[in-house]
């Protein structure tokens, strides 16, 4: 098969935005798209194709995501979501989650567990489990590592976010009341949960 560059545009930083055969779309850099002889209506056999997507932009695909995870640990949605942002093609990107999940850099379970470990304490078992499905975790693997790793009591944690947040029912109008209890919903705890202890809450 043949590539032939369809588009050909500069932009900033010395990139150059290319199209192939009207539907590929992809970023280089002058200097490499010098080393392939790439401009406007040139052509690209299916080999040197291979040779650019995977030795230039996968071999730099995979170093943006080595960067992005080193900066903070990521799920495999939101690393995905990076590179496309990026613009990387596809198969770049597949590539660059294949090598970092391969060295274990990209690992979904040990975030759930990482996450549930260090936010349980401020928030609940729901509100954790909606957080890491969201980040792209699979609901199975979330599951488990609730099961694993979350050991709360739930009413305790509403009662140290009260203490925190300094709410006293004795002197809390029906104001304060509703929006303490408004952000305790938020945070995942159940209506009955929270009634209860915020109805305990004294004074010493």
């Amino acid at each position: 098969m043949e590539y032939i560059v369809t588009d050909y545009k500069k932009s900033g930083g010395g990139r150059i935005e290319l199209c192939l055969n009207e539907t590929i779309k992809l970023w280089l850099y002058v200097k490499e798209a010098r080393q392939f002889s790439i401009e406007e209506g040139a052509g690209l056999t299916e080999e040197q194709y291979q040779q650019l997507l995977h030795k230039v932009i996968g071999t730099r695909a995979v170093k943006r995501a080595m960067h992005l995870l080193e900066r903070q640990d990521r799920t495999e949605y939101q690393l995905r979501t990076k590179l496309l942002q990026s613009a990387y093609p596809e198969e770049a990107i597949e590539e660059a989650i294949s090598y970092v999940k391969g060295y274990h850099y990209l690992d979904d379970e040990r975030y759930a567990r990482n996450y549930i470990s260090c936010h349980q304490k401020q928030r609940s078992r729901r509100r954790l489990q909606a957080d890491l499905i969201k980040r792209g975790v699979a609901k199975n693997t979330v599951e488990f590592c609730l099961e694993e790793e979350f050991c709360s009591d739930e009413r305790e944690q509403i009662a140290e976010l009260l203490k925190k947040k300094q709410f006293e029912t004795d002197t809390a109008d029906e104001g304060e009341f509703r929006r303490m209890y408004q952000f305790l919903l938020r945070r995942g705890f159940r209506s009955s949960d929270i009634l209860s202890v915020m109805r305990s809450v004294r004074e010493p």
